[in-house]
């Protein structure tokens, strides 16, 4: 059996030397499969490169008839180099014109030759072509002999991700790895958003693909996998592990791949055929990555996300990078793209030039997509393979309304997209002229518009809106964005600035909500089954009161001679909101006594999210100045659907007859007993949730800024009383979980309501 002169070793030092000559792209590509041909004693090797189209074109052949480069095509799955691309899997044959999928190509002459061996052209796990030998004897190709075709592959697929060979494709279609991609997710953020991909966790280029020194790469990547593996058993053993915003039974499977032996194994011959650490890493995580991706177990699916993060560890060990990416200065038009993050992740960029987000993870009702609402930052969520798609720098467009996003748009896609933010530009233009327009509906009802905040930038808006006041300050985001616990000044800086901006607007404080998906990196985090229902919010507050003292402390010095509403989240029981107020008046007490200028007036409210309060609400609207419905987690425990469960986040209706009979106990409730009841939560900000809210009976609704003028357009053109009795009505027959929505949204259509 023959054998390669010099070996897989020679042949990259070869091809490295092509790469680097002066010439065109197609003497380039020629060149390349003359040396390959030579290299593995075969009478024909072949390119070729797959299309935006879907196509694979013959690029470039040695022994095959040159005349059928750009001419011979074929479809994914059609003939034996179809089949390769659709499988992501190398196809060595003794007799490849005895295999079942074998296609005849009269133009290339091929029929002379029997031995057949093929790999596909990966980067990232996606296929951008084929790579073929062929022998004209029946050989059988040795597993040394496919291992180097594969490496091999692996630099002609680098030169193809340059976009060298983007000008020898048909200009309609162009080569697959820049075609444009349109992918649908979730609407997060309304809004369209047109610039360039920010990768939240950027990929390591290997740009050095040849190894100098055997042996060295070979120490090198043992000595990564190491650390790694030691930085992953410190990580698991401290019991730290949210501090990194990952779950424990992730890195429990990344302990189990890192000790993998398979994978070790398979990368440490990679370098053994030529390849330098970081690109044996690279090629065998893209071939994984191409057989999991065909896979549709969502399972298997869900351990590529853990194996791409450990091949992403490994590769910045390697190239010697931190993890955490400079997030302050970003392109102008930075689009983020990510797998998923955090609220304060997102809130670490500069937001001045963030045009959009781009999440393969994170529903409608998600804490970071609550956070781009109230940013104004268009963004997508559960976009499938959004981070392996785009590459940093690609064009982008994110369509927040329809949950559309466009990968590499083609010129008149970018053009009706900016047609289409035009547009919206002068929607908003024309709510901006509703600012001053009292918020009464037609038969006389007056409706109270505030905004959602939580930092002081946000504070601008009050002006730009209209609106009445902030129904809503999160003050949490000032500890998701600090380094260390804010102090007890800095946080009476900050809640001074907020009643300076606000202009003598009333402002609604909600204390501290942590827990759950919120966790500060500074503080010792607690390991849970469910921590959506475990310590959070007012239970950590109650639970360490010296917290709670605080903060209280630093809103009644910050008010000094002004009014005050505090309200206190995640109330389950008449009992824990009493508890709250004796720590308000004990600070109230302490500040007097010592001279402290108290709030000219003090207001105490609770978030109305936990359900078990639905059962004492005579109660709570007796001992509460206000209410305020947190409507996502108050609907996320009614219906026991984790909101962050892509599976079930979106199964039930807001305006389903149960949900609605829960908010019009409130409604009544609160005028009964003189409460003021406000409705803060994700659905006071959608004009047809918004108009059922207000025919419910609630007079005051919170919401992001840019929800304002929808919602006030809304409001403008309907009749409240017309609406109630509808609802009424409609709640008194509706059966099961019904919902109420193509009712509302016909009766909205027929009186020309804009919803």
């Amino acid at each position: 059996m023959p054998s390669a002169p010099g070996g897989p070793r020679l042949l990259l030092r070869r091809l490295r030397e092509i790469m680097a000559e002066p010439v065109g792209a197609q003497d380039r590509l020629d060149k390349i499969v003359t040396q390959i041909a030579a290299n593995m004693v075969a009478e024909v090797c072949s390119v070729y490169v797959m299309r935006g189209d879907g196509v694979l074109e013959l690029f470039a052949t040695e022994g095959l008839n040159r005349e059928a480069v750009h001419l011979t095509i074929m479809r994914s799955g059609e003939g034996l180099v179809g089949l390769i691309a659709s499988t992501a899997e190398p196809l060595a044959l003794s007799d490849a014109q005895s295999h079942p999928s074998f296609s005849y190509k009269p133009e290339t002459g091929e029929e002379i030759y029997h031995a057949f061996l093929g790999v596909p052209l990966l980067r990232a796990g996606n296929t951008l072509g084929v790579l073929v030998v062929q022998n004209r004897t029946y050989r059988i190709y040795t597993e040394e002999e496919v291992e180097a075709l594969q490496t091999t592959a692996m630099v002609v697929a680098e030169m193809l991700a340059t976009g060298e060979l983007q000008a020898l494709a048909p200009v309609d279609t162009g080569i697959a790895l820049r075609r444009p991609v349109y992918q649908k997710g979730v609407a997060l953020a309304d809004g369209v958003g047109l610039g360039h991909v920010v990768l939240h966790e950027p990929r390591v280029v290997v740009k050095n693909l040849i190894a100098e020194n055997i042996e060295a790469e070979l120490q090198r990547l043992d000595s990564a996998i190491a650390e790694v593996r030691l930085s992953i058993d410190e990580l698991i053993e401290r019991g730290d592990v949210a501090h990194h915003g990952e779950h424990r039974e992730v890195l429990e499977t990344f302990r189990m791949f890192a000790h993998d032996q398979g994978w070790l194994r398979r990368m440490r011959e990679a370098v053994t055929s030529g390849l330098t650490a970081e690109a044996a890493v690279e090629r065998v995580q893209s071939d994984n990555r191409a057989r999991m991706l065909r896979q549709t177990d969502p399972y298997l699916r869900e351990r590529l996300h853990d194996l791409d993060d450990l091949a992403n560890r490994l590769l910045h060990r390697l190239v010697g990078r931190n993890l955490v990416v400079e997030r302050k200065h970003l392109p102008e038009n930075a689009i983020l793209v990510a797998r998923s993050m955090g609220p304060a992740a997102l809130l670490d960029y500069d937001r001045s030039r963030l045009r959009g987000l781009v999440l393969e993870e994170g529903g409608p009702t998600s804490h970071i997509a609550i956070v781009a609402r109230a940013l104004g930052i268009p963004a997508v969520g559960e976009v499938s393979n959004a981070t392996s798609l785009t590459e940093q720098g690609d064009a982008i467009i994110v369509d927040g309304a329809a949950g559309d996003v466009q990968i590499r748009p083609n010129p008149d896609v970018e053009a009706a997209y900016a047609e289409k933010a035009r547009l919206r530009a002068r929607r908003q233009e024309q709510y901006l002229k509703l600012r001053d327009v009292p918020s009464v509906t037609k038969d006389g009802v007056e409706i109270t518009l505030q905004i959602n905040a939580g930092l002081v930038v946000d504070l601008p808006h009050l002006d730009e809106t209209g609106a009445a006041g902030v129904g809503l300050f999160r003050t949490e985001l000032q500890f998701m964005i600090a380094e260390r616990m804010p102090s007890a000044s800095e946080q009476q800086a900050l809640y001074s600035t907020v009643f300076a901006e606000a202009g003598g607007r009333p402002v609604t404080f909600r204390t501290l909500d942590i827990g759950g998906d919120k966790i500060l990196p500074y503080m010792q985090s607690v390991e849970e089954e469910n921590p959506a229902l475990g310590w959070r919010a007012i239970r950590i507050g109650l639970d360490r009161p010296g917290l709670l003292r605080a903060q209280v402390r630093a809103l009644l010095k910050a008010a000094a001679g002004r009014p005050l509403k505090i309200m206190f989240p995640m109330v389950a029981t008449c009992d824990e909101f009493e508890r709250a107020k004796q720590i308000v008046e004990r600070e109230k007490a302490h500040l007097a006594n010592h001279g402290h200028p108290l709030p000219s007036d003090l207001k105490l409210g609770v978030m109305l999210e936990v359900p078990s309060l639905l059962f004492q609400l005579e109660e709570i609207c007796e001992s509460a100045d206000f209410i305020s419905l947190g409507t996502n987690d108050l609907m996320q425990f009614l219906f026991a659907s984790d909101r962050e469960n892509r599976r079930v986040a979106d199964r039930f209706d807001p305006l389903s007859a149960p949900m609605l009979r829960a908010l019009n106990m409130v409604a009544e409730q609160a005028q009964a007993t003189g409460c003021v009841a406000t409705v803060c939560g994700e659905i006071g900000g959608r004009p047809l949730e918004a108009m059922a809210l207000i025919g419910l009976g609630f007079r005051s609704l919170s919401m992001s800024p840019a929800s304002i003028g929808p919602v006030k357009a809304m409001l403008l053109e309907m009749n409240v009383a017309e609406l109630s009795a509808l609802i009424r009505e409609e709640l008194k027959n509706a059966g099961g979980g019904e919902t109420l929505r193509p009712k509302l949204a016909h009766f909205a259509e027929t009186r020309g309501i804009p919803v």
